[in-house]
This record gives C-alpha cells, structure tokens and sequence, in this order.
C-alpha cells in the first residue's frame, strides 16, 4: 500500500437543485466564478496536493465536465491563427490519463458517489473533494501534510453556528494538538440541541479504503441516503481519525447567496478586475 495520497474523487453528479434554474442544462461544477469553472479550483487544488489522478464520479448531463479538461482543436487552432497566447488554457488540459470517470447512475447520497470509484481506487489512501465548497487558498494541501504525520483518516473542519448544526456532519471532539482535533465520533445532521460539538465538516476528506468495505452494505441514513459521514463513523476506534482546520475560507458555491459572495471575493484577489470591482462597490 502507498504511503502517499495520489488519488482523489470528485462527486460531480448531483443534479444542483439550489441553483435552478442555471442548472437545468449547466452542470453547477461548470458554472464559473470570476472567469473559473467551480471545477477548476477543485482541481488546481488537487494538484497543488500532488494529486496525481483525478476521478469524477459523473452523472448524465455530466459530459461538459470531462470536455472542459480536453483539447479543443477549432479553438485553439483559431487563437493561434490570430496570435493569440494559449497560457490561458494551460490549467483546463488534463494530462494523458489524469482523469478517470465513473457513473454514479442513482442519486442514492454522498457515501454511494465515493463507493462508485471504489475499484479505481483500489487499496489506496484517497482524498475526496466537493467543487461546491471553494477553498481560498486550497485547503488540500495542508491535509496532505497534517495526513503525513497522524496517518488514517482526515476531515476538513471549521466552527459553525449553533443553528446550522443540522445541516453538516458534527465530530465528537477527543484531544486537541494545534489545529488537529483527534475524533472520537460522527454524527450527520444533529439537531443543535443534540449535536456533540460545533465542529463541522466541510468538503475535504482524506480516507483509507477500508471505508469502501463499509460502504459496500449500502445502509441508510440520514435522508434515506448512503451518506459518507456514517460509514466514516464506523472506522473510529480501528483506525487513527483526526479533524483539521483549515487556514481557508470557505464559500458555499452550491447556494445562491454563497455563490455571489465567492464571485466578489475572488475578483477583489484579481488585479486585473479587482479595481472596477472596487469602485462599483463604492458606489452602493
């Protein structure tokens, strides 16, 4: 078994309800944010971890996902034609068999869409990104080297309010070392009065393979769904399981408000666009 993490799954099939009606024909990972697809970041910052390849776990209507990473021969030829420099395209070309796909053909929740790449992962430690959630600067990175020193499996976490408890999957704390949080339980969805802690995760995830053996039993959680958070639950105890957080800042692309706001803030990093960014802010 490697002792480096090269692969990671993108679950890109989901149909992205919360941004109807863009997404009717749109995948919501192609919608862009400055000049960027959402799946754009998500690879960049795969990359930046070393990742080597890059599996999209896919859905129909999914194709302009993989296209994005081809060659595109008529556009390039006629930038070439007009002097045009192709740099700009230099981050959308997939190196030869970077990227592999696989169908999740029913919605069945976020733990099927990872088993789905289970036979491409193979016995291998793996990260998992969801392109909704930007991360500025990527947050893989630093999992990667946090993974390094404590091994096992690794969330990506951040404080959320009281309220919103019931919308993530919230660890139970044990030991604190820094910014890692040993995990001492999971439970996906909480009702505030219920929930362990604060500490919710967010869509970064290094796991061992052995979750895809508990995942093969395909139980239901919460929403009916396979859900990830559950099957993680169940290595604790027989394998070394840590939370971080992040030095990111999160923005919640797959909702409509989130999204404009990750659009402003990445155009104010932009010196080519933050200026008139500036100025229009001004004058509100």
């Amino acid at each position: 078994m490697t002792n480096r993490v090269r692969k990671a799954v993108f679950p890109v099939a989901g149909l992205g309800t919360r941004l109807l009606p863009a997404t009717k024909s749109i995948p919501k990972e192609m919608i862009t944010v400055v000049d960027r697809p959402l799946i754009q970041y998500a690879v960049d910052e795969a990359r930046e971890a070393g990742i080597e390849q890059l599996i999209f776990v896919t859905g129909r209507g999914k194709l302009p996902l993989v296209d994005y990473f081809d060659s595109a021969f008529e556009l390039e030829s006629v930038m070439r034609e007009k002097g045009k420099s192709l740099d700009v395209l230099e981050p959308s070309r997939a190196r030869f068999g970077e990227i592999v796909t696989v169908r999740q053909q029913q919605a069945l929740g976020l733990g099927h869409a990872v088993w789905c790449a289970r036979h491409v992962v193979g016995g291998e430690p793996f990260a998992v990104l969801l392109p909704d959630d930007l991360m500025v600067p990527g947050a893989l990175k630093q999992m990667v080297e946090a993974w390094e020193k404590v091994g096992g499996n690794l969330v990506a976490t951040e404080e959320v309010p009281a309220e919103k408890t019931k919308s993530y999957g919230i660890i139970t704390p044990g030991e604190s070392n820094g910014d890692l949080t040993e995990v001492r339980g999971l439970v996906e969805k909480p009702d505030p009065a219920e929930a362990p802690s604060r500490l919710g995760v967010i869509g970064r995830y290094i796991l061992q393979p052995e979750v895809m053996r508990v995942l093969d039993a395909g139980e239901r959680g919460a929403g009916g769904e396979i859900q990830l958070t559950d099957a993680m639950a169940k290595l604790i105890g027989s394998q070394p399981f840590h939370a971080l957080k992040v030095n990111s800042v999160r923005h919640d692309c797959g909702d409509r408000a989130g999204f404009v706001i990750a659009n402003l803030a990445m155009a104010l990093q932009r010196d080519d666009v933050a200026p008139r960014v500036r100025e229009f802010i001004s004058r509100l």
